[in-house]
């Protein structure tokens, strides 16, 4: 079971028993020091000496562990196991422990600049939880020691551990977000169906949350969820592809007007043939779908024009 999390299988004990076991020994070591120079008697105060220093290396062994938290046990360099049991615990004080939470974190990185697919500028951020799953590759296999803002701290505390871990997680998530960032376009520029940043949603999301895991599996490190939370045109670029966007959305309207207006145009000239309202030659046809599309079509509110003349019935 080597270079891999198991279980911690060495001598433990109930805190509270232990506890008291311990105070007992105390006041028996005090006693026997009492008795011991009052009778000047070395053997029992090297007895009661001897009792009050186990003591004090007893009370070392205690330990506490909360829901969602892991002691890596250490016996003099040498991994012994992961303890993972809840509750007040006494174990042997020469087994060195250090504290890690295996609760869900979240990380909410500040949009970065990339490249994308086609080599445009895009701003793009995201925000993933994640925790920690194999503890042996978490302390074992990283240098948590040159992660930390403050090295000296580190394993004095579980936070110091767990910012290491921050730090870590920060750099390599970045690294994944321009990786998959180049992979797609940021929007379709073509009339094709492709993958892009901002159509992609949720396959966007799973590739960027299997780079992850490729990345943070040799910190033992699992990803709960990772998602894409801000996308947007570089601020250098912005203003033109506002303008592109604005130019699509107007040919758009336009095709949807001009399929609007020559289905009107030709109703209208079916229905005046149908109902035998007027009859219109070639050239009379010509110029009234001529205005009927000016009208439909046009911006610009119709003005109506009063003919008096006579058409040819």
């Amino acid at each position: 079971m080597e270079n891999q999390e198991f279980s911690f299988k060495g001598f433990t004990m109930n805190g509270f028993a232990m506890l008291f076991i311990n105070l007992a020994i105390t006041a028996l070591a005090g006693v026997i020091l009492y008795f011991g120079v009052d009778a000047e008697d070395g053997w029992l105060i090297t007895l009661g000496c001897l009792l009050l220093l186990t003591t004090i290396i007893n009370w070392c062994g205690f330990v506490m562990v909360e829901p969602n938290e892991a002691r890596v046990m250490m016996f003099f360099g040498k991994y012994r196991g992961t303890y993972k049991t809840v509750g007040y615990h006494w174990i042997n004080p020469f087994v060195n422990t250090k504290k890690l939470s295996l609760r869900a974190r979240n990380l909410d990185a500040q949009p970065i600049k990339v490249n994308d697919k086609q080599g445009n500028p895009v701003m793009i951020g995201m925000v993933l939880v994640w925790q920690l799953k194999d503890t042996y590759k978490a302390m074992f296999e990283i240098d948590s020691q040159t992660m930390a803002s403050n090295a000296a701290t580190v394993g004095a505390n579980v936070s110091s551990i767990m910012r290491a871990f921050e730090n870590f997680v920060q750099i390599q998530s970045d690294a994944a977000l321009r990786q998959v960032a180049g992979l797609y376009a940021y929007d379709n520029t073509t009339t094709n169906d492709e993958l892009t940043l901002r159509s992609g949603g949720d396959e966007v999301n799973e590739q960027l949350k299997e780079q992850l895991e490729e990345r943070l599996a040799m910190a033992g490190i699992e990803i709960v969820e990772a998602r894409i939370n801000y996308l947007a045109y570089a601020p250098e670029i912005a203003a033109v592809m506002l303008r592109r966007q604005q130019a699509d959305a107007i040919i758009a309207a336009r095709e949807k007007i001009v399929e609007g207006a020559v289905t009107m145009v030709k109703l209208a000239l079916d229905k005046l043939s149908a109902d035998e309202v007027v009859e219109l030659d070639d050239d009379k046809k010509a110029a009234m779908v001529s205005n009927l599309m000016v009208v439909l079509c046009g911006d610009d509110t119709a003005q109506p024009v009063v003919n008096t003349g006579t058409l040819n019935m």
